[in-house]
């Protein structure tokens, strides 16, 4: 198991400021952060921090393989957050490697997956390719795309540290089963396989 603690305050100030601290700590910071909703509140946050981005490289753990302009693309509510932040932020592409993280940030799903690394799924993980295509089985009916998703490689090998950010009380059963059993969820392997400190942030809502 990784070197894991629990944040005492899961608020989404709580998690920019250490979001914050990552920032501060480097000239040229470099952080993975994920899709969905829970990120929303906290990139609204560090926005209004007047952080200095102007170094730093930001990319998402995975995204929906649709068009930029597609409401449920993750890179394109990422760049209209932080894009007038200063930083240079990457889009993913299927077999481009991943650089060293100071920071990856994950959220997780209630069926245990992280990035899109699901429980079921189709993908092809070949070696020395750091992002693959994944495509979840079945696909999930509010977001029924294929995705990319760096691998589990990339994810525990690549970041100085991780979060782990949550909502809701069923994810926290979800998270608190993956830690007490030999469980094959995505986020049971990625907490007995990360390299670096693993911090989670909760909150019941």
């Amino acid at each position: 198991m990784s070197d894991l603690r629990w944040a005492p305050d899961g608020s989404a100030k709580a998690v920019a400021d250490h979001i914050e601290r990552v920032v501060d700590a480097s000239d040229a910071p470099v952080i993975a952060v994920p899709g969905g909703s829970t990120p929303v509140a906290i990139f609204a946050e560090l926005a209004e921090r007047g952080l200095d981005w102007s170094g730093a490289t930001i990319m998402l753990g995975d995204d929906r393989q649709v068009p930029r302009d597609h409401e449920a693309s993750n890179q394109a509510k990422l760049e209209r957050a932080l894009g007038d932040s200063g930083a240079r932020i990457v889009a993913l592409e299927e077999g481009m490697a991943v650089p060293d993280l100071d920071l990856l940030w994950l959220g997780m799903g209630t069926d245990g997956h992280i990035a899109s690394l699901f429980p079921q799924m189709q993908a092809e993980d070949r070696p020395g390719r750091a992002v693959i295509r994944t495509v979840p089985d079945p696909l999930p009916p509010e977001a029924p795309f294929p995705r990319l998703s760096m691998n589990f490689a990339a994810l525990t090998k690549a970041p100085r540290e991780s979060i782990i950010v949550l909502r809701g009380a069923d994810k926290k059963q979800v998270i608190e089963r993956a830690q007490e059993s030999a469980s094959d969820l995505p986020v049971a392997r990625f907490l007995r396989e990360a390299s670096g400190p693993v911090t989670i942030y909760w909150s019941a809502q």
